[in-house]
């Protein structure tokens, strides 16, 4: 089948890392935050629980989130840039649908040519100085459910839509209706391979283009 919207995960998907895994090496948290992420994307913690609790230890100032913009597109994930391209060329609205933090996602996406607005991620707050004050406590996407409450938003405009990521958090797009293709070429979850429609373990991104077009 085709979709008219194709919504991607960022993290373990366009690019290979973990964004807020990395900025907690980087401050020498890693084993501490690093474990809380994999429980909420494993679904054995919400992602509520964990959210802030890694932020407050982090606190990423604007060089942390400059310095991990650059390492998300140094790290893209293989064939991510003709997957996207593929996707455009074939009319299909691509969307990034991530937990991650926005500003250190907009780079990546400015890169792959998917606009701004159609970024859907979670906003860091800093001050004058360009330190850590807070994030977006509203947004969705700091909760469990987030994903399904953008993907539902999308899907009122749109016939089709599907969504490509590794994680639990991944999987709630099913609940807006979405086509939920897992991708593992990165992280493999027993959860997603499970609760997936379809599942891919491929390293090559350009695999989901047989299950979108």
């Amino acid at each position: 089948m085709s979709y008219d919207v194709i919504c991607f995960d960022c993290d373990s998907t366009l690019s290979r890392i973990e964004g807020i895994d990395e900025l907690a090496r980087r401050n020498g948290l890693f084993q501490q935050v690093a474990a809380l992420t994999d429980a909420a994307m494993n679904g054995e913690l919400a992602l509520e629980d964990v959210y802030s609790r890694r932020l407050d230890l982090i606190r990423p100032n604007r060089a942390a989130i400059d310095w991990l913009a650059k390492l998300y597109i140094d790290e893209m994930v293989e064939g991510v840039t003709e997957t996207v391209t593929a996707l455009h060329e074939n009319h299909k609205q691509v969307h990034i649908i991530s937990g991650g933090l926005r500003q250190a996602i907009l780079p990546l996406a400015d890169r792959l040519g998917i606009a701004e607005q159609r970024v859907h991620a979670v906003d860091v707050l800093l001050d004058e100085q360009g330190d850590y004050l807070d994030f977006a406590r509203q947004s969705p996407l700091a909760v469990n459910g987030g994903k399904a409450r953008v993907c539902k938003k999308l899907i009122l405009d749109h016939a089709s839509l599907a969504m490509v990521g590794d994680g639990k958090t991944d999987l709630e797009a099913k609940q807006a209706g979405a086509f939920m293709i897992g991708f593992g070429g990165v992280v493999s979850r027993p959860i997603v391979q499970e609760q997936a429609d379809v599942f891919i373990s491929d390293r090559s991104l350009m695999a989901v283009l047989a299950y979108v077009l």
